[in-house]
């Protein structure tokens, strides 16, 4: 049964990359506006570049995660640190169940809450339309928290429970622990939670769809409109079928197979050195 279920998982994702690189050949040989590889997307005028959108998932995905990562490194320190008796406050308890509760968020749910909140709060302090880089970064940044925050937790805390008795016994209480011996000793968890933060804000679909703007250009600023190659799959997807627009979707999905797979091997390599 073992040896079944790797097979089965192996031929699976074996499929999933031939099937994709097989449907995004077309737009690969087209020569029709540049190309795929342009930097134009204007499909009336014969030109289907979707290197801005490839851009504008790289900038909003990276953007969400400093923000998402460095959060989710204080509150899970925060969690693992009670400082009574060594049992959970009644506060960490309710924020522990928080960051459980969101896992479960439809992110349409967040989406509503940006275009109804956020926004008008950014069009209003920093002027633009609201939906923006800045507007889809900030809430994606909300939405990979818990990822963040639960891996770090599983990660960290058996290693704070080998060392907490010897730390009892040196005088250091559990923040104590975690800062000077268990995180310098954690670098893969950290950038494993880094990793699986950005793969959650490049992939998801709902929120840059509702507040980046969806503009295939290059943004010149955090409150500039930006598409990402999800939000540009789901557009094309609804207004096309077939042609070279539609081949562009292959396209597009490959693409963020190789940024994700890019970026985590570039992050096993740096944790594999630590």
């Amino acid at each position: 049964m073992l040896r079944l279920s790797v097979v089965l998982a192996m031929g699976g994702m074996a499929l999933l990359f031939l099937m994709v690189v097989a449907f995004a050949l077309p737009a690969f040989v087209q020569n029709g506006g540049g190309g795929p590889f342009s930097w134009s997307w204007s499909p009336g005028h014969g030109e289907f570049g979707i290197l801005p959108m490839m851009v504008g998932s790289v900038a909003v995905g990276g953007l969400a995660v400093i923000p998402g990562w460095v959060t989710g490194v204080c509150l899970c320190c925060w969690l693992l640190s009670p400082t009574r008796a060594g049992r959970p406050g009644p506060w960490r308890v309710l924020v522990a169940g928080l960051v459980r509760v969101m896992t479960a968020v439809p992110t349409v749910v967040y989406g509503f809450a940006a275009v109804f909140l956020l926004a008008p709060s950014l069009r209003m302090w920093l002027g633009g339309s609201g939906f923006s880089w800045l507007a889809a970064s900030v809430m994606l940044s909300v939405l990979i928290l818990p990822t963040v925050v639960l891996v770090l937790q599983a990660g960290l805390a058996p290693r704070l429970e080998a060392l907490s008795l010897s730390g009892v016994a040196l005088g250091m209480n559990r923040l104590e622990l975690l800062w000077h011996l268990v995180l310098p000793a954690s670098r893969a968890t950290l950038l494993s939670a880094a990793v699986l933060g950005f793969g959650r804000a490049v992939g998801d679909t709902m929120l840059p769809l509702m507040l980046a703007g969806n503009a295939p250009v290059m943004p010149d600023s955090l409150l500039s409109g930006v598409r990402t190659l999800t939000a540009h799959m789901a557009l094309v997807t609804s207004n096309e079928v077939g042609g070279q627009a539609y081949d562009s979707l292959f396209m597009a999905g490959l693409l963020l197979l190789v940024i994700n797979g890019t970026v985590s091997l570039v992050i096993r390599h740096m944790g594999g050195r630590a």
